[in-house]
């Protein structure tokens, strides 16, 4: 493991760049910041998911997986040229998707977030790691990015949507169905 940081403020980013993990600076504004900057946002807020009393014992293993997972994501995407995302992290985030949606009824209308504060904080989780698939995406027009991490980010999106409604059940929450005719 490289360096660890003793002092948390370097003035080196007054300028308005930032160091990226081979080294070189970038602009903090740049795509490969909003990219691995947005992988950091979608952690916290399953950090949020997890804060919650009602999360059962086997979604916050899978939710706490997932963090170590979007720690190494998130460094993939801050060094240039780096590898850490492998097709194993995608086919256990699907192992994890079947396992869970298998005891949920099936869909017949959109769901609007909400359910419980856990089923909330995930819907705002899986909103926000959308935005991060979109974030890389728009970086890989630009630099190489791998798509083990596209992939990734959109299966999390689609695993937390179904964490959602498990935690609704979990919270005694009912979900919202949309209902375009509501009067």
């Amino acid at each position: 493991m490289g360096n660890r940081l003793s002092k948390i403020y370097t003035r080196t980013g007054d300028d308005g760049t930032t160091g990226l993990g081979d080294g070189s600076r970038t602009e903090k504004d740049s795509a490969r910041v909003e990219a691995y900057g947005t992988v950091d946002e979608a952690n916290s807020a399953i950090g949020v998911v997890l804060a919650c009393d009602a999360v059962p014992t086997d979604v916050r293993k899978c939710l706490t997986e997932i963090q170590h997972d979007l720690f190494e994501l998130g460094g993939e995407l801050c060094i240039p040229g780096h590898s850490a995302v492998q097709q194993a992290f995608i086919d256990r985030l699907e192992d994890d998707l079947d396992a869970l949606n298998a005891d949920l009824p099936r869909l017949k209308e959109f769901i609007l977030p909400g359910g419980g504060p856990a089923a909330a904080a995930c819907h705002v989780a899986r909103t926000t790691v959308r935005r991060a698939e979109r974030r890389a995406f728009t970086l890989s027009r630009d630099e190489n990015v791998r798509p083990e991490v596209i992939k990734y980010l959109n299966r999390l999106s689609d695993l937390l949507f179904v964490v959602a409604r498990v935690l609704a059940r979990a919270e005694n929450g009912q979900e919202v169905l949309w209902n375009r005719d509501r009067n």
